[in-house]
């Protein structure tokens, strides 16, 4: 069965028209749906699920207990060796989640690293992610490393210093173009 991996910043509460339009498809064609358990963008996506009747959702957490867990779905717990509430705590689940997905349905403030490091996670598996860019009502589809270019563009300066500084941008744009060079020797 297809999986796809919704999610997005958690300063994003309120989900766009067109991008709740994406979820009904997604639920429609029955397709399983893989969920963060944060607030904001994670819950809204779960209730609007929930308002959908969504049967095949699997909320991830990282730890034992989700914070939330709206439609009461299945669980799956990643433990991270990790600090709880360090940012690589919480990352262990994001990346499960790109891991299983077969794609991404992402909703981005143009800020937020977390959301860009999970459309980096499902590039670097080779998986497609539509991107909804909330600050400009738009879908942005990223189905390879130069589709990125494209998606961050959108970043303020400020935004982009920050994406450097938490999940080191630069380095993993260029390592998802040039793979060759990732390799250590």
């Amino acid at each position: 069965m297809t999986t796809v991996f919704v999610a997005g910043s958690i300063k994003i509460k309120r989900l766009d028209p067109r991008f709740v339009d994406r979820i009904k498809n997604i639920v429609s064609d029955s397709l399983a749906v893989v969920v963060g358990d944060a607030t904001g963008a994670d819950t809204s996506i779960q209730a609007e699920l929930t308002k959908l009747d969504a049967q095949n959702v699997t909320v991830y957490c990282s730890g034992d207990e989700p914070r939330n867990n709206v439609g009461n779905w299945k669980v799956r717990p990643i433990h991270s060796s990790a600090e709880p509430g360090t940012r690589a705590y919480f990352t262990a689940k994001d990346k499960a989640m790109a891991a299983d997905a077969d794609f991404g349905l992402m909703l981005w403030d143009a800020a937020s690293a977390g959301t860009l490091s999970n459309v980096l996670e499902l590039v670097a598996g080779g998986k497609k992610c539509v991107v909804f860019v909330n600050k400009e009502k738009t879908f942005v589809n990223v189905k390879e490393p130069k589709d990125l270019d494209n998606l961050v563009a959108f970043m303020s300066s400020g935004a982009r210093a920050q994406a450097e500084k938490k999940i080191g941008l630069s380095k993993r744009l260029s390592q998802l173009a040039n793979p060759q060079f990732g390799l250590e020797l």
